[in-house]
């Protein structure tokens, strides 16, 4: 039972995602609660603990968490991330994203497959590098961290 079955997202004092964004964010919480692996190891020779869990995914002081507890709620792990490694992926995941979302409206199929291929390169550079900076702390696998990462995106703080 190594995996997430409950998510929550504070994105207060972030300003409201585009509605392109949001929709994306819900079908990443859809599809990673249907299906992701989620594991934290043992600590200082202590047992990895046991899932089901509840994670929140939150931005403090500036930092990404993940505040991780089991499903009854009793807490398990809490660790910060700097989103210093995940900005120059972030911003070209947004832009990609844009020319995607009007290459739909306007494009033929062929120019839309073309920038749909070059969105899911730069997801999936943004999922292994989500699986790097978790090294240690959590392990997930390559459809969780996809889900995941859009999730980052949707918590990055703009500037």
């Amino acid at each position: 039972m190594s995996r997430i079955v409950r998510l929550e997202i504070d994105d207060s004092g972030l300003p409201a995602p585009t509605p392109e964004m949001e929709q994306e964010r819900r079908v990443a919480v859809f599809d990673l609660l249907e299906d992701n692996s989620f594991q934290i190891p043992g600590r200082d020779g202590a047992d990895a603990p046991e899932g089901p869990f509840a994670l929140l995914l939150a931005v403090r002081n500036g930092r990404l968490v993940f505040d991780t507890a089991t499903e009854a709620g009793d807490k398990v792990a809490e660790f910060h991330l700097s989103f210093g490694p995940f900005r120059q992926t972030v911003k070209d995941y947004f832009q990609i994203c844009e020319s995607y979302f009007e290459a739909v409206k306007r494009l033929p199929p062929s120019q839309i497959e073309a920038i749909d291929m070059a969105r899911r390169g730069i997801h999936n550079e943004g999922a292994r590098l989500l699986q790097e900076r978790l090294e240690g702390k959590a392990t997930i696998d390559i459809d969780t961290a996809r889900r995941l990462f859009t999730l980052v995106c949707a918590l990055t703080p703009r500037s």
